[in-house]
Order: C-alpha cells, then structure tokens, then sequence
C-alpha cells in the first residue's frame, strides 16, 4: 500500500515530465518572471516564506508586491516552470528543469545489426 511520501514522489515526477525549462527559455521570459526564475534557480527549491524573505531582501525597486508574487508564482507554476507542492505559507516551490532527451543512435545500431544477421546466409 503506497504511502503519502510515495504518493507524492509520484505526483512530483509526473509534473516534471509534463515541461520544464533550458537555460535559454529564461530570456523570453518577462521581467518579473525572469526575477524569481533567477532567484528560485540558485536554490532550486524555496519555502513560500523563504521566498517572501528573499524578496524583502532586493533593492524596493525591484522588489515585487506579495499580490505580484503570488501571480508570478502561479503563472510559473501553471506553465511548468516551477512545481508547487502544498498550498498557501507551507508551500514549497521547486525549479523544473528540463532533461535532455536521450540518444536513440545505440537501438538503431542494435536493430540494423539483428536484421542483417538474420538476412545472412549461414556457411556450411
């Protein structure tokens, strides 16, 4: 019987095969977007709360309203480009990248080679 940790490893998983971000997305990114994907992007994962912390922290010009956060972080979230595991102050955001896909060269050569010995002919 899956327990929750299982269930929400699972839940984790599934989102990052849905998208996911390359360094080179960020910059078509708008500004605001573009500051928390830079700030989320040197820790890879943040706490609601560590994130408000982190925005206190910049200079007040480019610091964003908790209301423009919250937006920000929810349309990072419904494109992928952040998962949110829990709601509200416990929420926890963590960075999607995305994997590289991988080679098909080595079951290409592996298929070719299997058809041409079965075609061969056998020496008696």
């Amino acid at each position: 019987m899956p327990g929750v940790f299982d269930r929400l490893n699972k839940e984790i998983k599934d989102k990052q095969q849905e998208g996911g971000i390359t360094p080179l997305d960020l910059a078509g990114l708008p500004p605001a977007l573009r500051k928390i994907m830079r700030l989320m992007l040197r820790e890879l994962q943040m706490t609601y709360p560590r994130l408000c912390e982190a925005m206190d922290s910049m200079p007040e010009a480019e610091r964003l309203s908790r209301n423009d956060l919250q937006d920000t972080l929810s349309t990072l979230t419904q494109q992928f480009w952040l998962i949110r595991i829990g709601e509200g102050e416990k929420a926890i955001y963590k960075v999607n990248l995305r994997h590289g896909a991988g080679s098909t060269l080595a079951s290409g050569i592996w298929s070719s080679l299997n058809a041409k010995l079965k075609d061969k002919p056998k020496d008696t």
